[in-house]
């Protein structure tokens, strides 16, 4: 990089177009290790404020600017993971990763009101599915910097230790311990078109309260946490067995009469529901899936993390 300038002189900066090329990365990773989306975007906008702030010549003298980008944006992860937890014991009921639609369901264009910016979109895989998330969440802040970094994102361990402010070996162990949690978390998922084939028959189940339909389609030991952070009506603690959570279920459909509809569609990468309550997006569902049953529900409520979805187009999917 040879010139410094703001991001409206991109004409006049060459080098430019490379450093904000690393936006969309920057944003994968922060979702990554953050569960949110909001909050990924304010680390990236933290991130480049940090590269604007520098002089020209300090500029110049980084020779890959985009490693300092996701050194500084890995680093600023780092220390909100450290302060999540105790914003989190303030958090009315449970805390659930923010969803994402599949990013051809959102509308393109600009980053305001006429829709999202695509290199604000996070790129759909096994590592941001809502289990997968789940997990993360469960490791130390060190465990998922490391872990992310290293095992999705493939940074050597000499990189994470700059990161993390360890050395290389002892970022490979606490990537080796956030390792064995995930294999101890993963169950084994069929297909997605069978697993989408299983959402839709909970569906057509839950929309004719159905309690027999839906405890055949429930693991005994499924479990069915909520997130409405205190802005949406929603169980605070999770229903935990497949039979409570048909019941439970059932009667939400009771209640909720002719005012809800669902939507069958993409979460995280994986077949889910959303729910549109006088016409506006109210719940996003998303599951997790073993066999043939449902062992995981994740209802998010909370407005603040389903903003993504209030923006897309009302068509229906199945």
């Amino acid at each position: 990089m040879t010139t410094t300038a703001g991001p409206g002189d991109e004409q006049s900066d060459p080098g430019l177009s490379a450093i904000m090329s690393e936006r969309r990365r920057l944003i994968n990773l922060g979702y990554r290790l953050l569960g949110s989306l909001a909050d990924a975007e304010d680390v990236v906008q933290e991130t480049y404020a940090r590269w604007y702030a520098m002089s020209a010549r300090e500029q110049r003298a980084i020779e890959s600017p985009g490693a300092w980008l996701v050194t500084v944006a890995g680093r600023i992860c780092l220390n909100l993971l450290g302060s999540a937890r105790a914003r989190r014991e303030t958090y009315v009921g449970d805390w659930i990763p923010e969803p994402l639609p599949d990013p051809a369901e959102w509308i393109t264009g600009g980053s305001g009101v006429g829709g999202i910016d695509p290199a604000h979109r996070v790129t759909l895989d096994e590592s941001v599915t809502m289990a997968f998330l789940v997990v993360l969440d469960s490791m130390t802040p060190a465990e998922r910097v490391a872990f992310v970094l290293h095992d999705v994102f493939r940074y050597p361990f000499g990189e994470v230790a700059e990161i993390v402010g360890r050395t290389p070996a002892a970022c490979r162990q606490l990537a080796s311990s956030a390792r064995r949690r995930v294999r101890t978390a993963r169950t084994p998922a069929g297909p997605t078109a069978g697993q989408a084939a299983i959402v839709s028959r909970f569906r057509t189940a839950w929309e004719a309260k159905d309690i027999d339909a839906l405890i055949s389609l429930l693991d005994p030991d499924a479990t069915a946490t909520a997130d409405g952070g205190g802005l949406a009506v929603t169980h605070l603690q999770p229903i935990v067995g497949g039979e409570r959570i048909a019941r439970a279920y059932a009667e939400i459909a009771r209640v909720a009469g002719d005012r809800t509809t669902f939507r069958e569609c993409t979460v995280n990468g994986l077949p889910g529901l959303v729910a549109h309550q006088d016409g506006t997006i109210a719940t996003v569902f998303a599951f997790e899936i073993a066999g043939d049953r449902i062992r995981h529900i994740w209802a998010v409520r909370n407005p603040e993390k389903i903003r993504p979805w209030l923006i897309q187009p009302p068509t229906s999917t199945g």
